[in-house]
């Protein structure tokens, strides 16, 4: 063979060529007029060996900062968590990681039991009755269920927290567009959703309101009072969590949530340059028959043997857009895997005890900052992160860090104009008290 990846030897080919009547390649393209071909050489480098090749992709791939080679502190979204190391044997076995879409449950048995394990562990951490097999990630499972509850309420208004995080809001409103529906900021203050400007915009227009929890800034939202008003109304309420914070945080379910969204990466996903990840989506019986994605139910056979199957949803769902109550159809089933092989490592204890080290490593972070002279915004409670204000630009400030071997915080600038050299430092558990220290230290003789 010519090419290691492309598994055809020149025989192969003269004997498709001569099965389908014709002598050369080129014959397949007789319908493309001549004056429109290509006839130069593509403007590419040199095809090399293999060894050169693998050389050449190494010295890039080595240019990239990750966290093994370096210390990080960025989250806002993805986070450097501790990954068990079962977690990539599972992942790698062939009938795995090749398996795609459980539609003959009869050769699929394994890929749908582990889809319902998935599904019954989400539903343990959110409180919720009901969750699917994952989503893209957590900002299009957020935008889904905001077009669901428009569908379910039959009301045209989304209200969305400021303190969720921008690029799920983005998702939100292209989702929103398609179905003509209008989505409103819930301004927040203080770090928070603003309870009165929420007062303010509720009444009977509005199909959801929507919070993250913790929030982008790693505050906690008061979801009883968020979801009373919203009910009040008769909207739906939605929570976006991060599913290792309900390790210790009271679940979404248990605090009036209708509808439960979030992503999976915390649990045994790496940060994979933001992707892929996993969403998940979970909610109340009464939604059951709306909720997007496949949803994975246990049975029995004619012989009374434990069985898996798609259940409650046409086939339609997926594949006719005229009749489909969402138009996702692929999904996130091996990332899916990968946490449910994480939680499942992990245990209740483990998973409770990374949540706990998260919020005691962040509040030292925290009360380290303070002592240093640096104004820490937001007292409310807090997860994982926190919002730093600095007397210089963030980007700057970053870019000293990086030089020694420290990846800085998010630049809130980015998308808050008004948090101007503010910067949100997450500290999951993978950090050390040295290496907390080290960053306060290096970020004070920064600013001396």
């Amino acid at each position: 063979m010519k090419h290691r990846y492309i598994p055809m030897t020149d025989k192969d080919r003269d004997e498709m060529l001569s099965a389908i009547g014709i002598a050369t390649v080129d014959e397949l393209f007789e319908d493309i007029p001549e004056e429109v071909r290509f006839k130069g050489e593509l403007k590419i480098k040199e095809a090399k060996s293999e060894t050169e090749l693998l050389k050449e992709l190494s010295s890039l791939a080595a240019k990239n900062a990750d966290s093994k080679s370096y210390t990080s502190f960025l989250g806002a979204g993805v986070y450097d968590h501790y990954k068990p190391i079962i977690v990539d044997h599972v992942i790698s076995r062939s009938e795995f990681y090749t398996a795609y879409t459980p539609y003959q449950p009869e050769i699929s048995q394994g890929e749908l039991q582990a889809i319902f394990e998935f599904q019954t562990m989400i539903c343990e951490l959110t409180g919720m009755e009901i969750a699917n097999s994952s989503m893209y990630d957590g900002g299009t499972a957020l935008a889904e269920a905001g077009t669901l509850s428009a569908g379910h309420t039959r009301r045209k208004k989304l209200l969305v927290s400021e303190a969720i995080h921008p690029e799920s809001r983005d998702v939100v409103k292209s989702y929103a567009a398609g179905q003509f529906l209008e989505v409103v900021t819930i301004p927040q203050e203080n770090g928070v959703s603003s309870i009165e400007k929420l007062g303010q915009l509720l009444n009977e227009d509005v199909a959801a309101v929507m919070v993250q929890y913790p929030n982008f800034f790693g505050q906690i939202e008061d979801l009883q009072k968020i979801g009373q008003m919203a009910h009040e109304k008769g909207s739906l309420f939605i929570v976006s969590a991060n599913p290792l914070a309900l390790g210790v945080l009271t679940p979404p379910g248990a605090l009036g949530a209708d509808i439960t969204v979030g992503d999976a990466q915390p649990f045994g996903i790496p940060e994979q340059f933001g992707g892929p990840h996993c969403g998940y989506f979970a909610s109340t019986k009464k939604l059951m028959r709306k909720m997007p994605g496949r949803l994975v139910g246990e049975t029995t056979d004619e012989e009374g043997r434990r069985g898996y199957v798609l259940t409650l949803q046409a086939r339609e769902q997926h594949i006719r857009r005229d009749k489909a109550t969402s138009n996702i159809c692929s999904n996130q089933a091996l990332n899916a895997l990968a946490a449910s092989v994480a939680m499942t490592a992990l245990g209740r204890n483990g998973v409770k005890e990374i949540a706990y080290q998260n919020i005691a490593k962040a509040h030292y972070a925290k009360n380290a900052f303070a002592k240093a002279g640096f104004d820490v915004k937001f007292s409310d409670a807090h997860f994982n992160e926190i919002v730093v204000a600095c007397k210089k630009p963030v980007k700057e400030i970053n870019a000293e860090l990086f030089k020694k071997g420290i990846i800085g915080g998010y630049d809130l600038s980015l998308t808050y104009p008004e948090l101007e050299n503010h910067v949100l430092i997450a500290v999951t558990e993978q950090r050390t008290k040295e290496e907390i220290d080290a960053l306060v230290q290096e970020m004070e003789a920064i600013h001396a």
